[in-house]
């Protein structure tokens, strides 16, 4: 492996010396105590394991509450140790709480902070990420953010009901409900404190990509993780100051007395509320603003990782690597415009209707193009049905099922029918929430073995897969025929609703399978920490990888290189070259190849 020395690793491609001759970098000193090292470290791959551990504890957090929910809608009246009876108000808080913990501590921490922070230095040969200091505070940042939105659940009135989108006036009045007082407060903390700690990862992630790749890693010789993490930093840069600003806004509207949010002779509990001149209509859209783009900073790390690994186990390159790329960027662009299809209900203008709509299905060409070339990396591939290989197609199969109702909610007169139904719900769970966690599955049977240096159990790993995937489609696809039939969301006694009542078999179903999927979990919960203990040791490359991380050890040193800088030869995908002496070509191989 060649290298260069540590001052030039960081400059353009053009400005290379050909990676000629070796030279030693500056070897950075681990620390040695174990605050410095696992607490407050300043190490990239610690601080992604921090991200990945708080997604984990979240995620059996949102699980739970879900659980909850389901024992509710099938058996109401249910008593349950330690939590009591469920009313309907504390239905709204499980579903408020499961939403918020879901979208942000979960979809929005593991695919960025957790892989995001561990592997963009190692995929572009940097020693570390650009400021390794803020680096660490976004972190701790962000946990807190955490701590304060579990707080909520133990405060006088409990936590909020308003929905994860909290719409005013609901949320924007104290006395609007059980939980709308201080657990409403520490919500939007919560959510600010996320926003901050999110802000200061994207200009990490930003600087350390354009600014620390390794001689020879041109921005087209990236992996397409690497291309997902950057734009992905920059969707959350420029979306979470808007959301920001929105919860300070709202802060205002409900401990100061300004009116943002909240209009004028407004009537709550039979009581005259002392504003004037706000807009509900303006939270929607600062919100939603953020809420679409929030959609691919959950989805588009999913996409880098199954190109990685579709790739990877088909033995092929990557079909069309700079139509993926561009596919890219333009979701990134295109997602900034889409914000209006939430607000079809809004009573909006019908050309502004007009227009997000047509915007809404613009956005499906990018994301059928990453489809298709998916499709035709895997076609006449020698195709190895690993685990992270079965996540990725499984990721594949979610987003194209879940994509494929966007155009009907697209369309406004079929989204003013559908809008307030299980439709969306089964929509968006199984195009970003579920697309996604299988995403971070993927990723985390692919780069156990660098992590960790040992091998997850692929028995289990598919398992888990089978019961897992079944048990998706098992739970969401119903859901859209529940909207179809004009159920409504949000409802939490649906044996007082007559109409519902021929839909209480379809519930059921849904609830059997959420309890038969939630259980398959612990397989994999088990297999992560069996593996971490007890697996088998990993072999220096066990996917027969080309990128970059796997010409370093498993796990890598704290320098990521020990001391030295990688010199990149070749693109990310060189699998099935001929004339080479293996069915791939690793990226800082000398060796030439042939082009593809």
């Amino acid at each position: 492996m060649h290298n260069i020395q540590g001052e030039n690793r960081g400059l353009p491609v053009g400005h290379a010396n050909g990676g000629q001759g070796e030279a030693p970098v500056h070897v950075h000193q681990a620390p040695t105590s174990f605050i410095r090292k696992y607490v407050f470290s300043l190490d990239h791959k610690i601080i992604g394991l921090q991200y990945y551990f708080m997604a984990l504890t979240a995620v059996f957090v949102g699980m739970f509450l879900s659980l909850l929910m389901r024992i509710h809608l099938i058996w109401p009246g249910a008593h349950i140790p330690l939590i009591g009876d469920i009313k309907p108000e504390t239905y709204l808080t499980f579903m408020t709480m499961h939403g918020t913990i879901m979208v942000f501590f979960v979809l929005t921490t593991a695919p960025q902070g957790g892989f995001g922070n561990y592997f963009l230095p190692l995929q572009i040969g940097a020693p570390d990420m650009a400021f390794p200091v803020l680096n660490m505070l976004s972190f701790w940042t962000t946990f807190l953010g955490f701590v304060v939105l579990i707080a909520a659940f133990f405060v006088e009135g409990g936590g909020p009901l308003s929905g994860w989108t909290q719409y005013p006036p609901l949320s924007a009045i104290p006395a609007a409900g059980p939980g709308q007082g201080l657990g409403m407060d520490l919500w939007i903390a919560s959510i600010a404190i996320f926003c901050v700690g999110s802000m200061l990862g994207a200009l990490n992630f930003i600087t350390t990509t354009l600014d620390l790749r390794a001689r020879g890693m041109s921005l087209f010789r990236m992996p397409l993780t690497c291309w997902t993490w950057f734009v992905t930093a920059i969707l959350g840069l420029l979306a979470f100051g808007v959301l920001l600003a929105g919860g300070i806004l709202l802060l205002l509207d409900r401990n100061v007395g300004t009116s943002f949010f909240v209009p004028g002779n407004l009537v709550v509990n039979g009581i005259p509320i002392k504003h004037s001149g706000g807009s509900p209509l303006l939270w929607q859209h600062l919100f939603w603003f953020f809420g679409h783009p929030e959609v691919y900073i959950a989805i588009l790390p999913g996409m880098g990782v199954t190109s990685q690994v579709i790739s990877t186990f088909s033995r092929k390159p990557i079909f069309g690597y700079k139509a993926m790329v561009y596919a890219v960027l333009a979701i990134g662009l295109l997602g900034f415009m889409v914000w209006g299809h939430h607000m079809f209900m809004s009573g909006m203008s019908p050309y502004s209707a007009f227009a997000f709509s047509l915007l809404t299905m613009a956005i499906g060409v990018p994301s059928a193009i990453k489809t298709f070339n998916w499709l035709g990396t895997m076609w006449r591939g020698r195709i190895r049905f690993y685990s992270p290989m079965l996540f990725g197609i499984g990721f594949v199969s979610l987003f194209v099922s879940g994509g494929l109702s966007g155009p009907f909610l697209a369309q406004p007169a079929l989204d003013i029918y559908l809008h307030d139904t299980y439709f969306v719900v089964g929509h968006f769970h199984l195009i970003m929430g579920v697309a996604a966690i299988f995403g971070i599955f993927a990723a985390t049977y692919y780069w156990f073995p660098k992590m960790f240096g040992r091998m997850m159990n692929e028995t289990l790993g598919r398992i888990h897969f089978w019961f897992t995937f079944i048990g998706t489609y098992a739970i969401f696809m119903p859901m859209h025929y529940l909207g179809m039939a004009g159920h409504p969301r949000r409802y939490s006694q649906l044996d007082v609703v007559q109409y519902l009542a021929p839909l209480m078999p379809v519930q059921k179903f849904i609830s059997i399978a959420a309890f038969i999927t939630i259980g398959a979990q612990l397989v994999f919960l088990f297999n992560l920490f069996w593996s971490i203990f007890k697996g088998p040791k990993a072999s220096e490359n066990p996917w027969e990888a080309t990128t970059v991380e796997w010409t370093t050890a498993s796990p890598p040193p704290f320098d990521n290189f020990a001391g030295r800088t990688p010199v990149v030869y070749h693109g990310p995908y060189e699998y099935a070259v001929p004339g080479a002496a293996k069915d791939y070509v690793m990226q800082t191989d000398p060796t030439p190849t042939s082009a593809h």
